[in-house]
């Protein structure tokens, strides 16, 4: 039997982009006063320091920067390999750990356009994911 699978805990910092993401959208925040977007959730711009952080939808579009094949995994998901986690980079800037869903995770390549998806993990947590971009 495996274990259960973990799942994210909104903060009050990051309930914006949970609740984007239960209605099928990807938000990550942009700096109101340099206009830097940036992603994971925070408090204050990396790029400037200013606290004027808006959450802005993205376009949902991202290009593998890295990635791996698991095939191997803990015991939580040790059911879905093998799997991809890669390293995509948004066309907003901001580069994003997260799943690639393929149904050949060996064809997965740097460079390779890539577009959100969402799976719902539970009634209040929907996880966005990338499969590969064939437009």
């Amino acid at each position: 039997m495996s274990a259960k699978r973990p799942v994210p805990v909104p903060t009050p910092e990051t309930e914006p982009y949970w609740a984007a993401a239960r209605q099928g959208q990807l938000v990550i925040q942009r700096c109101g006063d340099c206009g830097e977007h940036c992603f994971y959730p925070r408090l204050v711009c990396p790029a400037c320091m200013s606290d004027a952080l808006r959450w802005v939808p993205c376009s949902g579009r991202a290009t593998v920067y890295s990635w791996t094949e698991v095939r191997r995994a803990p015991g939580a998901f040790a059911d879905d390999v093998p799997y991809v986690v890669g390293l995509v980079e948004l066309e907003e800037g901001p580069r994003m750990l997260t799943w690639i869903r393929s149904e050949r995770p060996e064809a997965v390549r740097i460079g390779m356009g890539v577009k959100v998806a969402f799976e719902p993990v539970s009634d209040d947590i929907t996880l966005p994911v990338f499969v590969v971009d064939d437009a």
